[in-house]
C-alpha cells in the first residue's frame, strides 16, 4: 500500500481537496461549469483553501495512447507517460483560466510542483511509498485561494513523470488530502455517487448515501470503477472519508468512510452500481 509523507509542517488553515474527473470535462462549456462549481465553493467558504485535482478532458488519454501506438507499436512507458501528461496539464491551464474569468485568485501547478514523488527510478508505482514534497503547494496556498493541480501523475527519483494507473486522479486527490491534512476530499463524477444499478441504464436505480471502505472495495473488485480501487485503499489506510458526487449541488452524494450511520445503506449492491 502506498504511504504519503509530508516534508513540511501542515497548515493550520482549512484545506479541501476536490477532484474533477475527465468524464465531466467534455467541452469548453464543461470547463466553465466546473469553474463555476469551484467558484461557488470558494465564495461559500472564503477562508478555506481549495486544491482542485483535474483529469484530462474525456477521451484525451485514449486518443494520445492511440497516437503513440501509430508511431511505435509498443511505446516505452516513460515516453507514453510524458505524452499522456499533456492532457492533464491542458486541463489545469484551462480550468485555471476559467477561474480567472470568474474573478477567483487561482493558480495552476505542473506535476513537479504538485509534489507527489514515487521512490526509485522506474515507472512502476507498485512498490514503496509515495512521498509528498508539499513545499511548493503549501507556498501557493499561502497566497492563492485555489491551486489547480494535475491528477494521474507523480515524479520519480530521476524527476521523470510517471503515471499512477488508470483512474489515478482519484489516488492523487486522496494522497494530497492525506498529506495536507485536508478537512474533506470530494471526487466529482458524471453521476452523483453510487446507485443500486447503473443510473444511465436503469431509471429505477436508487442512490446509496453511505458505504464503508470495505463495501466500496468489494464493488471495485467486482468491476465497479466509479472510484479507483487504489484510491479507496489509500483512503481506508488514512481513515480519510470520501464524498462522491456530481457538479449538481441539488443531487444526492455518496459518502465512503470506515463506518456508516445507522442502517441506511444496502447490505448488497450490484457491481452495475457505477456508470463510468
Amino acid at each position: 500500500m502506498s504511504e504519503v509523507v509530508s516534508e513540511i509542517p501542515l497548515r493550520s488553515e482549512s484545506i479541501a481537496v476536490i477532484k474533477i474527473g475527465g468524464s465531466i470535462l467534455t467541452s469548453a462549456r464543461a470547463y466553465r461549469r466546473a469553474a463555476a462549481f469551484v467558484c461557488s465553493r470558494h465564495r461559500t467558504s472564503p477562508e478555506e483553501r481549495l486544491v482542485v485535482v483535474v483529469s484530462a478532458q474525456k477521451g484525451t488519454t485514449d486518443a494520445l495512447g492511440e497516437l503513440a501506438a501509430k508511431i511505435v507499436p509498443s511505446p516505452r512507458p516513460a515516453a507514453l507517460d510524458l505524452l499522456w501528461s499533456t492532457g492533464e496539464l491542458r486541463s489545469v491551464a484551462l480550468l485555471t483560466l476559467h477561474l480567472h474569468a470568474l474573478g477567483v485568485y487561482a493558480t495552476g501547478l505542473n506535476i513537479h510542483e504538485a509534489g507527489l514523488v514515487v521512490p526509485g527510478n522506474g515507472s512502476s508505482t507498485s512498490a514503496g511509498s509515495v512521498r509528498l514534497d508539499s513545499a511548493r503547494l503549501s507556498a501557493v496556498l499561502e497566497n492563492h485561494n485555489v491551486a489547480v493541480v494535475p491528477g494521474f501523475f507523480a515524479t520519480n527519483g530521476l524527476h521523470s513523470v510517471v503515471s499512477l494507473g488508470r483512474g489515478g486522479s482519484d489516488l492523487t486527490a486522496v494522497l494530497l488530502a492525506a498529506g495536507l491534512g485536508a478537512t474533506r476530499c470530494e471526487l466529482i463524477k458524471d453521476v452523483p455517487g453510487y446507485f443500486t444499478s447503473d443510473p444511465h441504464r436503469d431509471s429505477n436505480a436508487l442512490p446509496i448515501p453511505f458505504l464503508t471502505f470495505e463495501h466500496a472495495l468489494e464493488l471495485a473488485e467486482e468491476g465497479c470503477d466509479l472510484v479507483q480501487r487504489k484510491a479507496i485503499e489509500a483512503a481506508a489506510r488514512y481513515d480519510l472519508p470520501l464524498v462522491v458526487r456530481s457538479l449538481d449541488e441539488k443531487k444526492h452524494v455518496s459518502r465512503i468512510a470506515s463506518t456508516v450511520p445507522g442502517t441506511t445503506w444496502a447490505d448488497s449492491v450490484s457491481s452495475l452500481a457505477v456508470a463510468p
